[in-house]
């Protein structure tokens, strides 16, 4: 294991700053909120296995010699988490959508006692009959 932070306290907090930020990342885009897209999801993936697998390199496996100091691996993760916490209170803002429910037809008025329950249907009207003539006699 190659932390040791009394000799090495930069390359000690550089590793685990890798690791966490990796782990952080990994995180964000494994759990679906619904906050971020599937892109943003999939950028956060990759980013994460990434820092995380170069931290444990460098913890674990690096034999010592020269190796890479990004210090734009930490604006990374902060972008990120200020990108994943803006889309939950994006999302938390947004109102719920509301399911659809049709119209309700009216309801008939309750009938009293003596009345009938519906209302009495239309009569049909009969054809006129034509007048008959009676003989004048």
């Amino acid at each position: 294991m190659n932390l040791d932070f009394s000799a090495e306290p930069l390359f000690s907090w550089y590793v685990v700053l890798l690791c966490f930020s990796g782990v952080a990342m990994v995180v964000m885009g494994a759990i679906n909120f619904g906050a971020l897209s599937t892109g943003w999801r999939i950028f956060n993936l990759v980013a994460g296995v990434g820092f995380f697998g170069y931290g444990i390199y460098l913890g674990f496996i690096f034999e010592g010699g020269s190796y890479l100091l990004f210090f734009k691996a930490f604006i990374l993760p902060g972008v990120m988490i200020f990108n994943f916490v803006r889309s939950l209170a994006n999302r938390s803002n947004t109102p719920a959508p509301q399911p659809f429910l049709p119209p309700q037809p009216a309801a008939y008025p309750q009938a009293q006692p003596g009345q009938a329950a519906y209302p009495p249907a239309p009569q049909a009207q009969q054809p006129a009959q034509p007048a008959q003539e009676h003989p004048a006699g």
